[in-house]
């Protein structure tokens, strides 16, 4: 069974961990991979784009010049979308963009991406990564003694919604913060994409929250 370190907000090792061979071992393909991450995007748009036929814009009622005798080709409107302030041929209209994942692949390649990081060593396990106050001076301290400075995208992981650990790394342009899973449908949360996990260069997860990813992903 595979383990890994646990380090405290100092940087130095306070124990070890087993990590589940669910986890450890994931191995979705790319295809499945793919399709979940075209999924998520695909499910963020909100569809409200929205374009003018020529038969939509105002004015072109009355046909431009005569038919004949003038040279140029025959017009019928000013608002066919050859013209300037014309309409948009084929124009885009609302539509709902939502692709379905059944939950056994959308787990499949989340675990999957955390398994190469968890390879790759690029997880950083903290023993809490709560704070006082909303200070981005503690959040930065924390990175720091993680050795993750310079880095240009930085998941931190969460056990649960928790406002002040939020705010301190809100300043952060290179990190992204997101929450572990819950089986609480009403629980306020924001928990991380497969998407999230492929982009980011380190991993920062709490103790709390890697008991989650497996508990509610991994069994």
């Amino acid at each position: 069974m595979a383990s890994i370190e646990i380090k405290g907000k100092d940087g130095k090792k306070v124990g070890t961990r087993d990590i589940s061979a669910k986890l450890a071992e994931a191995a979705a393909s790319h295809t499945t991979i793919h399709r979940t991450v075209v999924a998520e995007e695909a499910n963020k748009r909100q569809g409200t784009q929205s374009a003018k036929t020529r038969s939509e814009v105002r004015g072109g009622g009355r046909k431009p010049y005569k038919q004949k005798k003038t040279g140029n080709a025959r017009q019928g409107s000013i608002r066919s979308p050859h013209y300037a302030h014309g309409g948009m041929a084929l124009a885009v209209k609302p539509r709902d963009y939502e692709k379905k994942v059944n939950k056994r692949e959308r787990r499949a390649s989340i675990l999957t991406a955390l398994a190469a990081h968890l390879e790759a060593g690029n997880v950083s396990v903290v023993d809490s990564i709560a704070f006082a106050a909303p200070k981005t001076k503690d959040a930065t301290a924390l990175l720091a003694s993680l050795g993750l400075e310079g880095v240009k995208r930085v998941l931190v992981i969460l056990p649960a919604h928790d406002e002040v650990t939020m705010k301190s790394f809100r300043n952060l342009p290179n990190v992204e913060v997101r929450t572990a899973p819950s089986r609480d449908a009403e629980a306020k949360t924001q928990a991380f994409s497969t998407r999230d996990v492929l982009v980011a260069h380190k991993l920062v997860v709490a103790k709390e929250a890697l008991d989650k990813i497996e508990e509610v992903w991994a069994q």
